[in-house]
């Protein structure tokens, strides 16, 4: 009987921790509004869904014009020795961008993932503190990266929050590259490999993004669907299969996905700052100016080397900005105000965890003003038309965070 007891408890405590791996997200891409939200802010594993990040990254250094698709991209000894799923490239090859990307989207190749990180930073070690300060510039407040392919680490933790936020920069501000997502099937070195994006077959409007499966992690999916000018992101994360997962996925896109609107009202204004921008020393601004750690636009005819650091380094900071920014709009949502900035900062972040798909992409500021001899500081997010603004502090109201719609001074 005690032996029976203690295989149920036992069964439970197993049930109870695969639970815990679920998390779900939806996101209406072109309002912001949040269709979906389960565990959404719990701290969950990303599993490849990192290479996403990674490629970000990538996409960034070939916008501004650092990289571009026939850049060579040397296979070092660390990449090609990684654990799979790889492509299995030979230590000393070199293959283009383009076809690094291709391994990333459809094989989510890690000897690659590390290959990228240390031809553009020099160590994947250096490449993942600069993944982070990205991420965080993008409004993941609750993600670490420490490495770039997405094998579990001690630390390496997301939310499913936080990767539809990826999703839709992926999406917004990297619109050509992202049709890279869509690709299902790639070929290289005589063989072909199928995307495991298994909605990119069988759900309509799929166009991408990622999968991604650890132990740890469960089985993960991000997905980008448009149908009918809807554009809605939904994250799932923790499925107990790749089957389970999907259908849990179908099931929220049938549910949410007419739910979106048709119209396009999510403004590209900037995202809040919550990092120092700290800049790259003299030396590494100069090596990068010329090439990215031996990565030229066109192919290289010496070996790449990795002794120059390609990205910035700088020390993460979790500072609200103190002063609005420029932004389009002239209204403000005001959600407190406090006798301390302290006080004022932490409440604004506080709200984004809370109400990131409201908040989205205004920028938190504090004002200050005096009362009564006493120095006092407004929590407010800008940017907002008025229109805008009202909705956002109705929509604010149904999460029980109190508002006032005012004009900017």
């Amino acid at each position: 009987m005690c032996a029976l007891a203690g295989a149920f408890v036992l069964l439970a405590t197993s049930s109870a921790q695969a639970a815990t791996k679920h998390a779900a997200f939806v996101l209406d891409a072109n309002t912001g509004k949040v269709l979906h939200s389960a565990h959404a802010n719990a701290k969950r594993y990303p599993a490849s869904l990192t290479k996403m990040m990674t490629l970000y990254v990538v996409f960034d250094m070939i916008k501004a014009k650092r990289l571009s698709l026939d850049s060579k991209l040397l296979i070092t000894r660390k990449a090609a020795a990684q654990q799979p799923s790889k492509l299995g490239v030979k230590a000393g090859t070199r293959i283009p961008m383009r076809t690094a990307i291709r391994s990333l989207v459809t094989k989510s190749a890690n000897d690659v993932a590390v290959a990228v990180a240390e031809n553009l930073a020099g160590t994947e070690q250096k490449f993942a503190r600069y993944m982070t300060w990205r991420a965080r510039q993008l409004g993941m407040l609750n993600t670490t990266f420490k490495n770039a392919s997405g094998l579990t680490s001690k630390g390496q933790i997301t939310t499913a929050r936080d990767m539809a936020t990826l999703g839709l920069r992926l999406s917004q501000d990297h619109p050509k590259l992202f049709k890279f997502f869509k690709t299902k099937y790639f070929s290289h070195a005589g063989k072909r490999y199928k995307n495991y994006n298994s909605l990119l077959f069988n759900y309509a409007g799929t166009e991408g993004i990622k999968t991604g499966y650890t132990r740890a992690s469960g089985f993960n999916l991000v997905t980008s669907v448009r149908k009918e000018k809807r554009h809605v992101i939904a994250v799932v994360m923790g499925g107990k299969t790749a089957k389970k997962r999907d259908a849990t996925m179908r099931a929220l896109l049938q549910a949410n996905v007419r739910r979106g609107s048709t119209r396009k009202i999510r403004r590209k204004v900037p995202k809040p700052q919550l990092v120092a921008q700290a800049q790259p020393t003299r030396k590494v601004r100069k090596i990068a100016a010329r090439r990215v750690n031996g990565l030229s636009r066109t192919s290289p005819a010496k070996p790449a080397t990795r002794t120059a650091v390609a990205v910035p380094q700088p020390e993460i900071a979790t500072q609200t900005a103190s002063a609005p920014r420029k932004a389009n709009g002239p209204y403000h949502v005001q959600v407190g105000s406090h006798s301390s900035e302290t006080s004022a900062q932490r409440q604004l972040r506080d709200i984004m965890k809370r109400a990131a798909g409201i908040i989205g992409d205004y920028a938190p500021v504090t004002l200050t003003y005096d009362r009564n001899d006493q120095r006092w500081y407004r929590a407010r997010f800008s940017g907002f038309s008025k229109t805008d603004a009202r909705s956002a502090c109705q929509d604010l109201k149904t999460r029980k965070i109190d508002c006032i719609v005012m004009a900017a001074q």
